[in-house]
């Protein structure tokens, strides 16, 4: 039985063809020689077995998991020899002179376009250069041009800023390449709506990926999301609790829990450095440990914050109650009568 393969190109091209050596099957990450529309291209195996079986779909038999080809899957000619991937290799490296040259001629011809990457097809049969615009451009005079310059056919293509994301690969905010450029088979849609649904802060430099659109990412999740919250009440919504009546302010699907507005932190308290329970938190660190000490245990010291120490040789701003003004009026704040010593001590 003929063996289906997925061979990736350069870029997140990719195609799926068959090997007829059954006897002898391919490998992952084995060089090849395959047939394409015009000529011959080489690429590198990506999925064999079961897997490319399922990548392919309905157009390889398998399993509809992945986006039908459209077109049947075309024979693998041969194993790709060394001389075969010095040659593609070699065609590699001479692109990003080419996507300079090509640079200059759109320069030349005044064309509001950015030219994002240049691919040679291993027989030298067809150049392809990929771009981007915010408007449709007639280049035809371009393809003539370049066409006489480099003696081939011009594949001129213009792609979206994801796909020239994904052509030309990054490191994401997690610190990994883009989905987009590794592992993900198709750019799916994303709106703002699924990071409304996961209480995300709507900041565009937090939800967005390299290239300024919604990271793709925000939809992995977001089924998970819509499908737990149903179980829960929606915000301010007032429900009988063992405490009586209150309305749910927010709700923490992770810990199964809604949020009451008593027991929720006020701006004042996070301010003050206060907890939600009117306790002040320990000073030196924002999660209100000790920053010496026995690490805000029970039976470690409060440390207050400067705002609250007492200055050595000034009298306690606060007035007590036995201090009065000589006309016998309680003091207002501001108006201490304390006298001090030299030495800084409050006169007794």
């Amino acid at each position: 039985m003929p063996q289906t393969v997925e061979v990736r190109f350069k870029g997140t091209r990719r195609d799926f063809f068959v090997w007829p050596a059954a006897d002898d099957p391919l490998r992952l990450k084995e060089g090849v020689i395959v047939e394409v529309d015009r000529g011959r291209d080489f690429g590198w195996v990506s999925a064999v077995g079961e897997v490319a079986l399922k990548k392919c779909g309905d157009g390889c038999s398998g399993c509809d998991i992945g986006p039908k080809p459209a077109t049947d899957p075309r024979p693998v000619i041969r194993r790709a020899s060394q001389q075969d991937i010095t040659t593609a290799n070699e065609l590699r490296r001479i692109e990003e002179d080419i996507r300079r040259k090509v640079i200059e001629r759109v320069r030349s011809h005044n064309l509001t376009m950015k030219v994002s990457d240049a691919e040679w097809q291993w027989d030298r049969r067809k150049l392809s250069i990929f771009f981007t615009a915010e408007h449709r451009v007639d280049f035809r005079a371009l393809v003539r041009d370049l066409a006489a310059q480099f003696r081939t056919r011009i594949d001129l293509r213009q792609i979206g800023v994801r796909d020239e994301a994904a052509r030309l690969t990054g490191i994401g905010r997690c610190g990994r390449e883009y989905c987009c450029s590794t592992w993900l088979p198709e750019l799916s849609p994303v709106s703002l709506s699924l990071a409304k649904d996961q209480h995300l802060a709507l900041n565009p430099s937090q939800i967005s990926g390299g290239c300024g659109r919604l990271l793709c990412c925000l939809k992995y999740e977001h089924d998970f999301y819509v499908t737990t919250r149903k179980r829960f009440p929606k915000e301010g919504k007032d429900l009988l609790t063992e405490r009586g009546k209150e309305r749910v302010v927010a709700v923490d699907i992770f810990r199964e829990r809604g949020v009451p507005p008593k027991r929720r932190p006020r701006a004042a308290d996070r301010a003050a450095g206060r907890a939600p329970g009117g306790n002040r938190t320990r000073a030196g660190t924002p999660d209100g440990r000790c920053r010496s000490g026995g690490g805000g245990g029970p039976g470690s010291r409060d440390v207050s914050t400067s705002s609250d120490r007492r200055p050595v040789g000034r009298a306690d701003p606060t007035p007590r109650s036995s201090e009065r003004t000589p006309a016998g009026t309680r003091t207002a704040p501001g108006q201490e009568t304390a006298r001090l010593h030299p030495g800084g001590r409050e006169q007794e």
